[in-house]
Parts: structure tokens; C-alpha cells; sequence
């Protein structure tokens, strides 16, 4: 059965980007695509989301970047989790665990 595309709840973004760069360093792109393989398809990030997203987090300090050859032999800026980075996907992370409890009680309610 195919997975449908679903939209990437408002909030999360971060959330994924962190996660995903807590894996290993990536460039942009990359980062689209290992989203998109790691949930099967469900999310795809789009390059006019990922690019804003990672500005902002590099700004917030939780991001260093540095220039790099991708695979296909190409420029790429590629990402890294800093120490406050870290502390931010900790916090993002029992975030999503807080809310998703929240939400399960609900629709549990009988």
C-alpha cells in the first residue's frame, strides 16, 4: 500500500531538521531527502522551507555550516548540530512527547 504525502505539523520542523543532523552533518538538499526517507514518504520538505528553517537555527546558534563537495561532486554548505543544537533537540524532543500524551488522552477519552 502507498504512502500518502501528509503535511508536516505546524511546529515541527525543527524538530526533524535537529533530528536528522544529530544522524550526521548534511547539506540542504540532503536533508529534504533523508526526511522524506526516513518517514517512507510521508513528509517532504520543500528546498523554499528547508533553506529559511536552516538560516534561522544557525542564527539561533544551534547550527554550524561549513562549504563541502556533495556526492555528485558539487558545492554544498553542510550543517551540524552545536552543543546548544543538542540541548535544543532535547527540548524539542520532550516537547513532541508532552504533546503527542496530550493528544493520545484525548481521542482515548471514551
Amino acid at each position: 500500500m502507498k504512502r500518502q504525502k501528509a503535511d508536516i505539523p505546524q511546529g515541527t520542523l525543527d524538530l526533524l531538521i535537529l533530528k536528522t543532523l544529530a544522524l550526521e552533518p548534511m547539506h540542504g538538499l540532503g536533508l529534504t531527502r533523508r526526511i522524506q526517507q526516513i518517514t517512507r514518504g510521508t513528509f517532504r520538505v520543500s528546498i523554499g522551507s528547508i533553506f529559511p528553517a536552516l538560516h534561522r537555527m544557525k542564527e539561533a546558534g544551534w547550527l554550524t555550516s561549513a562549504w563541502g563537495v556533495s556526492l555528485n561532486n558539487r558545492k554544498a554548505k553542510y550543517y551540524r548540530l552545536t552543543t546548544a543544537g543538542r540541548k535544543q533537540l532535547k527540548a524539542e524532543q520532550q516537547n513532541w512527547e508532552r504533546i503527542t500524551t496530550a493528544v493520545t488522552q484525548v481521542l482515548e477519552t471514551t
